[in-house]
C-alpha cells in the first residue's frame, strides 16, 4: 500500500477542519516531523495554489483552494478506507491510453487519470471524441474487477446509472441514459462512457472505464456530429460546480460502484435503476446490430445490461451490443 504523503495529510486535515485553525504543532505531532518541516510543506502547497491564513498561537486555516485540477484536493476528499492513486494532467492524448500505460508500468489499482483536455480522445467504435480545452472533464478509472470476460458488457450500464445518480444528487438535474453509454440532459448528450479491458483467457486482468463529461464548454458553436445535440452540465445545474470537489465526488462514486460490481451487488439492482433513468423506454427505435437493422419498442434492459427490444414477434429480444437510432416523433 502506498504511504500517505505529508502534503496529503496536511490538506486532508485542513479540509476536515472547515473554517477552523489547525496548529502547526498538532500537524508536526501527527506526521512525526518538525515544525520547520511543516512550514516547508506549507510553502510547497502555496506554490501549487493553496492559500493559507496563518496566525501565531492558532495555526493554519485554508483560505483559498486551487481552482485548477489538483490531485491532492481530489485525493484528500476520497474515503481513507479505499486508497486510490489520482493523476491529474492539463492535457493528454487520451486518459484511457494513459491509464493503460500506467497499468503496463506496474502502477497499482485502483487508479484514476483526470484531464481537462484530450488530443486524441475517442468514443465507442473508434469514433473521434470532441475534446474542447478547459471545458470538459476527462476521467479514466482503472481497477481489477476479478470477473470473467462475459460480464464485461454489464459494467458500462452499471457505471452509467451510477453516474446518473451522481449528476442528479450533485447538480440537482434530471439525467437520462441512452443505451448503452450516453448520458443526456434535456435530451442532449452531456457525457459518454468508454470501457476497455486487458484480458486473459478466462478473466479480466484490468478494466479501464473512461468518462468524458461536458462540464462547462459552450456548446453553441459546436459543429459536426454534436451540433445541436450536446449540452454542458453548468447550463442546467442549479448550483455552481467546484471542479476538484466534483471530481472527487465522481471518483468516490466510481470506487463504490466498481466495488459493488466486483461483489456482484449490481445484479439485482441494475434493471430497476436503469428504469429510473432510461431515455429509450417505450420509444420506437432502430438498432443496428452487425449488418442487421431491427426496429421495435425499447423495453429497458435485463439484469446483464442487454437491451430488450419488442418487435412484431411479440416477445422482447435481447441484444448485448448495437447502435441505437430513435424514431422521430
Amino acid at each position: 500500500m502506498k504511504a500517505i504523503s505529508p502534503d496529503l495529510t496536511i490538506v486532508r486535515t485542513l479540509l476536515d477542519s472547515g473554517d477552523g485553525f489547525v496548529s502547526g504543532s498538532d500537524l508536526a505531532k501527527t506526521l512525526g516531523i518538525s515544525r520547520v518541516a511543516i512550514w516547508q510543506h506549507m510553502e510547497k502547497l502555496r506554490d501549487r495554489g493553496f492559500i493559507f491564513e496563518a496566525i501565531r498561537s492558532r495555526g493554519y486555516r485554508l483560505a483559498e483552494r486551487p481552482t485548477k485540477l489538483d490531485a491532492l484536493m481530489i485525493e484528500a476528499r476520497l474515503p481513507t478506507s479505499t486508497p486510490c492513486r489520482v493523476i491529474t494532467l492539463e492535457t493528454v492524448d487520451s486518459t484511457n491510453d494513459e491509464a493503460m500505460r500506467q497499468l503496463s508500468a506496474g502502477t497499482s489499482t485502483p487508479l484514476v487519470v483526470i484531464s481537462r483536455e484530450q488530443t486524441k480522445g475517442r468514443g465507442r467504435l473508434g469514433r473521434d471524441w470532441l475534446s474542447e480545452p478547459n471545458g470538459n472533464l476527462y476521467l479514466s478509472f482503472a481497477f481489477n474487477p476479478e470477473v470473467t470476460p462475459d460480464q464485461l458488457p454489464t459494467i458500462t450500464p452499471w457505471v452509467g446509472v451510477n453516474l446518473c445518480h451522481l449528476l442528479a444528487s450533485y447538480a440537482r438535474v434530471s439525467p437520462q441514459i441512452k443505451w448503452p453509454n450516453d448520458l443526456q440532459l434535456n435530451g442532449l448528450k452531456v457525457a459518454g462512457i468508454l470501457t476497455e479491458a486487458r484480458l486473459d483467457a478466462d478473466r479480466i486482468r484490468d478494466l479501464v472505464i473512461g468518462c468524458g463529461l461536458n462540464l462547462n464548454a459552450p456548446t453553441a458553436g459546436w459543429s459536426g456530429e454534436l451540433a445541436g445535440r450536446a449540452i454542458a452540465l453548468d447550463e442546467v445545474a442549479t448550483k455552481p460546480i467546484d471542479l476538484n470537489h466534483f471530481a472527487a465526488t465522481f471518483v468516490g462514486k466510481l470506487l463504490v460502484a466498481c466495488q459493488e460490481f466486483h461483489d456482484g451487488q449490481y445484479h439485482d439492482r441494475l434493471a430497476e435503476l436503469w428504469h429510473r433513468y432510461d431515455a429509450l423506454r417505450d420509444r420506437e427505435i432502430t438498432l443496428l446490430h452487425g449488418r442487421e437493422e431491427v426496429t421495435g419498442i425499447a423495453h429497458g434492459i435485463d439484469a446483464d445490461g442487454s437491451l430488450l427490444l419488442k418487435t412484431d414477434g411479440g416477445f422482447p429480444q435481447r441484444f448485448r451490443a448495437g447502435e441505437v437510432t430513435i424514431a422521430k416523433r
